[in-house]
């Protein structure tokens, strides 16, 4: 079956299909990412969509075209956890029986929300591809219809009236900058947004980690796909601008940007296009829009992501130190720092550390700093004051 690209007018039945479905998400400006990058920058709030990604915008579009007999088989797929929440929702408000597929180390925060859709689930292998052929062995089992992440026309045309929104929300938009997992997003927006503006920048972002010659592990588990598909590769080839890639260290960075300065709440996936911006990846000097793709980020990452950008930023500080054996001396070194106005929100005793005098305890300290010239100042006072420190973090 030959497989055709999405056009202008297949961008446009999906987005009255999706009418009244899928959240016109907002666009905000960012007085503090446009001074950090020195240009203008807007971002499109789609972890601000129902369920938390864009995903619902192509698994609805798919789903709602079944006729009702592919829709009584039910419906299958296979996600890292923002396809799978979309299509189990999508699933759910047509009528349908959907099962996902997921990688093993899927977030619990995804997998706790597909199934609260109303999905089947089962996790299968490390990795998506593992997912995407046990899907198709289902497929092949019972009937049900496969609803493909990425190649899939329908599923590209509901990602691309993220592209139509843009056109109309930004009317100074110069460039966008798109995560790049399989493809789908990418394509969709691409393909919309140069029928609608062709002059624009497109710029599209992967992860590191998922290229060859990485780690094969990435934060941006959204778009942890080795490559993009025959089908949107062959789009994404076509119409965009630049491809660029970002490691886990700026990703991390981005997030804990939006977090502090926007408020907003987003994944990695959703945070390389800022991450990409801030790294200095993205030349130009007009609007710049990064897609913000979903926001499903899972609790225990994001805590330990904002705490190892708070480190690196000097906004947090952990050491080691050491005080006599005695009662009172660790009350004696905390009193000291209060009053100078340092905040310790972690206090560990380590009396079995090696190379420690017998009467001497070992101290490791978290404390909450303004910024890095703040650290060297307390690590000299404390040098100061008796208590030399090593640095931790």
């Amino acid at each position: 079956m030959t497989v055709t690209v999405p056009e202008l007018t297949d961008i446009e039945a999906a987005r009255a299909r999706l009418d009244g479905v899928a959240r016109v998400t907002p666009v905000y400006r960012s007085e503090t990412l446009s001074r950090l990058v020195g240009r203008e920058v807007q971002l499109k709030a789609e972890n601000l969509q129902r369920t938390g990604s864009f995903k619902v915008r192509g698994a609805y579009n798919r789903i709602s075209s079944l006729s009702a007999e592919q829709r009584a088989a039910g419906v299958v797929a296979a996600s890292a956890g923002n396809h799978g929440q979309a299509v189990a929702w999508a699933a759910r408000e047509v009528g349908a029986r959907a099962r996902i597929y997921m990688p093993q180390d899927a977030p619990m925060a995804k997998v706790e929300a597909t199934q609260n859709y109303g999905a089947e689930i089962e996790l299968t292998g490390p990795a998506i591809e593992e997912c995407l052929d046990a899907a198709q062995d289902y497929v092949a089992e019972t009937g049900a219809m496969f609803v493909h992440p990425f190649e899939d026309p329908l599923v590209i045309a509901g990602q691309g009236t993220i592209g139509l929104e843009l056109a109309e929300q930004v009317p100074n938009l110069e460039t966008v900058i798109i995560p790049i997992g399989g493809g789908g997003l990418a394509s969709g927006i691409a393909l919309a947004l140069r029928s609608a503006k062709p002059c624009l920048r497109l710029v599209g972002v992967q992860a590191e980690g998922t290229l060859p010659g990485g780690s094969g592990y990435t934060i941006a588990d959204g778009i942890a796909v080795k490559k993009p598909g025959e089908l949107t590769m062959s789009i994404l080839e076509r119409v965009l601008d630049d491809f660029v890639s970002v490691g886990d260290e700026e990703i991390s960075d981005a997030i804990v940007v939006l977090l502090e300065r926007t408020k907003l709440v987003v994944e990695g996936a959703g945070a390389v296009g800022v991450a990409a911006l801030l790294a200095g990846k993205i030349p130009g000097d007009g609007c710049a829009v990064p897609v913000l793709s979903g926001g499903n980020i899972d609790a225990t990452l994001l805590i330990s992501v904002a705490r190892h950008g708070l480190a690196v930023g000097g906004r947090y500080l952990v050491l080691r130190t050491r005080v006599p054996d005695r009662p009172g001396e660790l009350a004696k070194l905390l009193t000291l720092l209060a009053e100078e106005r340092v905040n310790v929100v972690e206090v560990e005793h380590q009396r079995e550390t090696a190379g420690l005098p017998v009467a001497m305890t070992g101290v490791e300290l978290t404390l909450v700093t303004r910024d890095a010239v703040h650290c060297d100042e307390i690590v000299q006072t404390l040098g100061r004051w008796g208590y030399p420190a090593e640095r931790l973090g």
